[in-house]
């Protein structure tokens, strides 16, 4: 047992520094005397020059980037991969603004209201461009950049992928057996009169072995470069194809879909049944277009809505939903066309020349006759009613401002299926099984026709008295057929009945085919990167050795060691159904042997046993290849797992 040093730390610290301090030496005569003054002074002044005049490691300036090494910094920064993905995530987070608030390309109005609620946070979003999102500034920046960084990004790529896919497949590397997957089979011998390899029977041809492993591999759609006694086969090259194409579908979809920006149109207009449309800036209701848009480009079709249906569920299950919604029309495709007849369903718009027409929407327009004070008929028609409600429960103002001598306006409400209960006045079913029509009543002084646009769907009570009918204002409630006389003669309204209206959307959107065909560009190509596997296979043939060996460019190794195991059965020439055969031989002889029945039973078994042997030593050879295999890919798979953390 050792004895315990007890001395102090700091006393062994200092022995320890004595006892590797190197031994004091004769000076030499030939160097100069350190202890005079002048060499001192010398040496110390060489060595000050010395350090002055190297720099510390580290500490050197990095010489400065010219404009042409900064611009293409900058440039490889813009079209990396990384930055492309960034740019696609601020655009995806820039867009969030133009679903959440009102934007003044699809409803002017609700911009309108939201200022008018809002006048601070108005007047801010307004000044960003929050209610013009997809035409502003700093959107249409992203969106240049994103564009620029995916060409920049994809055009390199292309121009590898071509000269990869020109090459051959690489060479057979040096080392097969620090391959993932790696086997070793023995080559095939040609015997003819039952003697193995070691009596001299001839073995396969090298080229034989790799003729089979060709033919093999060219059936499964590898590509095929046979080097001396190696051969190389590859296959996968659509994985790189299918990012490209996905990569330049994002191109194309951001073509498309700013042409379609900067060149469409799309608008509304409400026609009621009976009615027509005309394809003309005047007939719509509303309008957005591009930019670049030109109003002589709108096509110029004539459309009459001769009918439209609409059923509802009338069971006790999801009452009043809708059906069926059919509008039968008579389209002219330009002047002097002969007319077709073609009906709008959901789903299944109407095309006349590139424009699509769809029916956003249905209501009701009740018809009613006014007259004023003089017993002339001051207005005459349907009037439109906007929906409030599922149950189509309509509001809406009429406006007969020729009356004389004082004009008329009412406002009020159709009901389709009207009842009064305790809620008031309110429809119960969106179909038109018992129609109401509650109104309200005004009169005034004739206008003066100013310009000034008016809302067509309320009414503008300024300048007006209401009637009244005693004490509390006059309410009229009305079914088809039924006429009120005003008080103080001052006209009458009539019900005559209803009609129903229906609001087309025509829209034009160029190059809508590119988008659509990118769009599913874009998908082909992503499963090709998804689903296909890069795969590399090696052949090697040496005097008593078939050397297989696979790599898979991808992360997955799915079927990899099936498909080695594959092409060095077909390399070996299938030794493997040999070796089965042999042993059911051999077999059989045994069973003979055990019976009795063969008198040279020593003699086979003899000759069994020299088989087994061969066998026997091809299978552990096979296993060791194998077994030294298994190693391998556990060492690789470590080292990528410390390189991957």
């Amino acid at each position: 047992m050792g004895t315990r040093d007890t001395t102090d730390p700091a006393a062994r610290t200092t022995r320890r520094a004595t006892k590797d301090r190197p031994a004091k030496s004769e000076p030499d005569a030939t160097k100069p005397d350190a202890t005079k003054p002048d060499a001192t002074k010398a040496d110390a002044t060489t060595a000050d020059d010395t350090k002055a005049k190297t720099p510390r490691r580290g500490t050197e300036e990095a010489p400065a980037l010219g404009l042409r090494a900064t611009l293409r910094y900058w440039w490889n920064q813009l079209t990396s991969m990384r930055t492309a993905l960034i740019l696609l995530f601020c655009l995806a987070l820039a867009a969030i603004p133009g679903s959440i608030v009102p934007q003044r390309s699809v409803s002017p109005i609700q911009v309108e209201d939201f200022i008018e609620a809002n006048p601070g946070l108005g007047e801010f979003y307004d000044r960003i461009g929050m209610f013009d999102v997809f035409s502003s500034v700093w959107f249409s920046s992203i969106y240049l950049l994103l564009f620029v960084s995916l060409i920049g990004c994809i055009l390199p790529r292309v121009m590898v992928y071509a000269k990869a896919v020109r090459a051959e497949p690489v060479r057979t590397p040096a080392r097969l057996t620090r391959l993932p997957v790696h086997q070793v089979v023995a080559r095939r011998t040609e015997t003819g009169d039952g003697t193995d390899a070691e009596n001299g029977a001839e073995v396969d041809d090298t080229d034989d072995v790799l003729e089979r492993a060709a033919e093999h591999l060219r059936s499964r759609r590898f590509r095929v470069a046979v080097r001396g006694d190696n051969l190389s086969a590859e296959r996968g090259y659509l994985r790189e194809a299918g990012n490209l194409v996905f990569h330049l579908s994002l191109v194309l979809l951001l073509i498309g879909v700013a042409i379609g920006t900067l060149y469409g149109y799309r608008g509304s207009a409400i026609v009621v049944v009976g009615n027509s449309f005309s394809n003309t800036m005047t007939q719509y209701d509303d309008l957005t277009a591009g930019p670049r848009f030109d109003g002589g480009d709108l096509v110029p079709f004539h459309i009459t809505v001769d009918h439209f249906e609409a059923q509802f569920e009338t069971g006790e299950v999801q009452t009043g939903a809708a059906r069926v919604f059919r509008t039968d029309t008579t389209v002219i495709d330009r002047p002097g066309a002969t007319p077709r007849q073609e009906t709008i369903e959901v789903n299944h718009p109407l095309a006349v020349g590139g424009t699509q027409v769809h029916v956003l929407g249905h209501g009701y327009a009740p018809n009613v006759t006014v007259r004023d004070g003089n017993g002339d008929i001051a207005w005459q028609g349907p009037v439109v009613f906007l929906p409030q409600d599922g149950n189509f429960s309509s509001a809406g103002a009429i406006k007969a401002v020729d009356a004389r001598p004082e004009q008329l306006a009412f406002q009020g409400f159709f009901l389709p299926t009207g009842v009064v209960d305790e809620y008031g006045p309110r429809s119960v079913f969106p179909d038109a099984l018992a129609p109401r029509l509650f109104l309200n009543a005004w009169y005034g002084p004739p206008r003066v026709e100013t310009g000034e646009p008016q809302n067509v769907y309320s009414l503008d009570t300024r300048g007006l008295t209401q009637f009244t009918e005693g004490d509390d204002v006059l309410r009229m409630q009305m079914k088809p057929g039924d006429t009120v006389t005003l008080p103080d003669g001052k006209g009458s309204i009539t019900f005559d009945g209803y009609d129903r209206w229906v609001n087309l959307q025509i829209s034009r959107t160029p190059a809508l085919w590119l988008t659509a065909g990118s769009i599913g560009a874009a998908v082909l190509g992503l499963c090709l990167s998804l689903f296909i596997r890069p795969r590399r296979l090696w052949v090697r043939v040496t005097d008593d050795e078939i050397h297989v060996a696979g790599l898979d460019r991808a992360d997955a190794r799915h079927g990899l060691d099936d498909d080695v195991a594959a092409l060095a059965a077909a390399a070996g020439g299938g030794s493997e159904e040999f070796d089965a055969e042999d042993d059911e031989d051999g077999e059989d002889h045994d069973r003979e042997d055990e019976d009795g029945e063969d008198e040279d039973g020593e003699d086979e078994d003899g000759e069994d046993e020299d088989g087994e042997d061969e066998r026997t030593a091809r299978t552990a050879r096979t296993r060791t290849a194998r077994t030294r295999d298994a190693s391998t890919s556990s060492t690789s798979a470590e080292s990528r797992s410390r390189g991957a953390c």
